[in-house]
């Protein structure tokens, strides 16, 4: 314990880096679940798989960490080649002591920001810059990351409740049909979640709903 706290005293050059290293480390774990959640295609994800198991009025199946597990590894998957950039062009060098932290900060910012500018509308951003009352940037990389990020988490929540709406139109129309048969038939008193929850099973099961529903996420990005 008492080396641990020397090393964060002393003021050695290799002391000095080393602590630095540690504080940017845990950093970096302190605010990951804001950057996962936020700066990543997490949100879409978990909103489109949330609206599907809402559509499917199944309650709890999938439960929550199914849901949670798959849009965490979806994102690992979709964010795999910016997160490399970032490390080989930000982390790796500061870990070497080639670059100092300014500019590790500055090239690992510049993958993510390119990546949340592809899918930030440009009203959401002018919202944030114009309340700021930042001017017109030149590049994508001169916007600050405190209007790039509720600008981009803004239009993800947009994307994701456009994709919702259309997965819930074939479930909702299968809820109307069986909602008037029974009426017709003169059974009011029976639920037509009841009847129309099997079919709506059998829909997403036979067009293998799975597959479409993360085929469009995949191709979203």
């Amino acid at each position: 314990m008492n080396e641990f706290i020397d090393m964060f005293s002393s003021s050695d050059p290799t002391n000095v880096a080393t602590s630095i290293k540690l504080l940017l480390l845990l950093t970096v774990f302190s605010l990951a679940p804001g950057i996962l959640i936020l700066m990543t295609s997490f949100t879409r994800i978990v909103i489109v798989l949330s609206f599907v198991r809402t559509s499917l009025a199944t309650q709890q199946m999938p439960p929550n960490q199914v849901l949670i597990g798959l849009a965490l590894f979806l994102t690992f998957f979709i964010m795999a080649p910016t997160f490399h950039e970032v490390y080989e062009t930000g982390l790796q060098p500061l870990f070497n002591e080639e670059i100092t932290l300014d500019e590790a900060y500055d090239r690992a910012s510049a993958p993510i920001k390119d990546f949340m500018a592809q899918h930030t509308r440009q009203k959401d951003l002018a919202l944030f810059l114009n309340y700021a009352g930042i001017e017109a940037p030149q590049s994508i990389q001169d916007v600050p990351l405190t209007a790039l990020v509720p600008a981009f988490a803004i239009s993800e929540l947009k994307t994701a409740f456009q994709m919702g709406f259309m997965i819930f139109i074939p479930f909702l129309i299968i809820d109307m049909a069986v909602a008037s048969i029974l009426m017709s038939m003169g059974m009011m008193m029976l639920p037509p979640v009841m009847i129309s929850l099997p079919f709506k099973i059998l829909l997403f099961v036979m067009v293998d709903g799975w597959y479409l529903i993360t085929h469009s996420l995949l191709s979203s990005f």
